[in-house]
């Protein structure tokens, strides 16, 4: 007897173990939006909500390996990729995700932790923005990520108009650009084909930020795996996380909003 379909999507990430982030809020954000979760580790760390105190990368070979198995079994409707730190990492998926022609490809670009630790390698930077990104359905860069692919400064939301097309000019794929940071608001700036078309979100004072970006980039990877437009699937992700951070549910110190993730998941799948 044969059923429906399940979406299914991957994340290629690193592992967070205090299960906020990375991987782990990933897997917990497209199990929320009912979507069959799978997940590719790029690194172990050892980090919580306060900070990252160390890094172990699984080598090419193995991840290449980690691929491969996953994509000629289950192959995923939709990719989010998160943290990867080394050039030869970022070489393996970009070559694997060209040779099973992966599609809905939502990167995610992991430079530095909010806690200030630098996840990516600078000269890892170049590789990314020549073999991966160009894969890419949209690139997520929140604005100090954004100032290094665009090589520009950011201080207004015309700088982020700006930045997000030289993103796309450079890399060759749409571009969200999140606002916060430097700009102190939940407005982001979606870089499409030429166009360009704001989100406004409501700023919600909550200290559990821990996970954010992953949890934003892989919702819009499961409403993508789910069929649903690019704006569309930003539209509901941007809906899906502020859900969460209203929620205001505390694990303890810091705790990332998808701990709570299954509390809002209902409206989701």
């Amino acid at each position: 007897m044969s059923g429906t379909k399940m979406p299914a999507a991957l994340t290629i990430a690193g592992s967070d173990s205090s299960g906020g982030a990375g991987i782990q809020a990933d897997i917990k954000t497209m199990t929320a939006h009912g979507v069959y979760a799978m997940s590719a580790v790029t690194a172990l760390t050892a980090q919580n909500t306060t900070g990252v105190s160390g890094i172990m990368e699984v080598t090419p070979a193995f991840l290449a390996q980690q691929l491969d198995a996953v994509f000629t079994d289950i192959a995923p409707d939709a990719v989010k990729i998160g943290m990867v730190s080394s050039s030869a990492l970022i070489a393996v998926i970009a070559e694997k995700l060209r040779q099973y022609s992966a599609g809905n490809i939502v990167a995610d670009p992991v430079m530095v932790a909010t806690s200030g630790a630098r996840l990516l390698q600078p000269e890892a930077v170049d590789t990314l923005t020549r073999t991966l990104l160009p894969l890419a359905a949209v690139v997520t860069p929140n604005i100090p990520e954004a100032e290094i692919l665009s090589g520009m400064e950011i201080r207004s939301q015309a700088d982020m108009e700006s930045a997000a097309a030289e993103i796309t000019r450079r890399c060759g794929c749409a571009v969200l650009l999140k606002g916060g940071h430097a700009l102190s608001d939940a407005n982001d700036y979606l870089y499409e084909h030429g166009c360009g078309t704001w989100f406004c979100g409501t700023r919600i004072d909550n200290p559990n930020t821990h996970g954010t970006g992953c949890t934003l980039s892989s919702a819009i990877a499961s409403n993508l795996a789910k069929g649903r437009t690019l704006p569309e699937a930003i539209r509901r992700a941007k809906a899906y996380l502020s859900g969460a951070l209203g929620a205001m549910l505390d694990l303890g110190h810091g705790s990332g909003p998808m701990n709570h993730a299954f509390a809002i998941r209902g409206e989701y799948e």
